[in-house]
């Protein structure tokens, strides 16, 4: 990557973040050092590969250097001029402009269940309820040993730990870098018990805990 195209990824960064900040959570897009903690664990037998929020293609780019073959990518991008961009970028990997938390409901990933799940998305300045509508959904797309990896700015797992209970999901921090702007760390959420998750996809939550898609979870 060129320093003018690092430029114009800044700058077309920064705007979509004076623009929306709820939904655009870093003033910068990620740096190499976060992208290749973001990725380490994956290999090329994990394809397909779903990423979230790719925005400039950071992350995707790193995912390319684990020999992850383009055509195996499927960019879920809701910003429409990070979704152009994506497209013109990587011409191999199916872009879907589109909210990450219809996952479970769009139809649009049920032939090939993904190996991995990589998520730009900023999980800490969304509600409870979406949350667990982008978390839950991507694991309704996976594969039963398939993980879910998340970085963050904070001191803990961005998905709060009942969220986490509802879903049978765990959480693992597998490395942080001081070297991002600003420093972050890297969680991976992977399923609690691999083997109960039914031929479809979708976990059944044990009996007494909350389910966390229903409006009275959350009040």
């Amino acid at each position: 990557m060129t320093t003018k195209t690092s430029c114009s990824d800044f700058v077309r960064f920064f705007r979509s973040w004076v623009s929306n900040p709820m939904r655009v959570a870093a003033v910068a897009p990620s740096g190499e050092r976060l992208a290749r903690l973001m990725t380490q664990e994956i290999e090329p037998l994990d394809g397909p590969i779903l990423e979230l929020g790719p925005g400039t293609g950071v992350f995707t780019r790193a995912l390319l250097a684990r020999g992850i073959p383009e055509s195996a990518l499927t960019l879920v991008e809701f910003g429409e001029e990070f979704a152009v961009r994506l497209r013109g970028r990587f011409p191999e990997a199916r872009v879907v402009q589109m909210d990450a938390a219809q996952l479970g409901q769009c139809g649009l990933f049920e032939d090939v269940p993904f190996g991995a799940v990589i998520s730009g998305l900023p999980l800490l300045s969304m509600p409870p309820a979406k949350i667990v509508d982008i978390v839950g959904g991507a694991f309704e797309t996976m594969k039963p040993g398939g993980a879910f990896y998340q970085f963050t700015y904070g001191p803990r797992c961005p998905i709060p730990r009942p969220i986490l209970e509802s879903l049978g999901l765990k959480g693992t921090r597998i490395g942080g870098t001081v070297r991002n702007i600003p420093p972050a760390g890297v969680y991976r959420i992977s399923r609690q018990n691999p083997l109960e998750i039914s031929i479809g996809g979708s976990y059944a939550p044990e009996a007494g805990k909350a389910d966390m898609r229903r409006p009275e979870a959350s009040a």
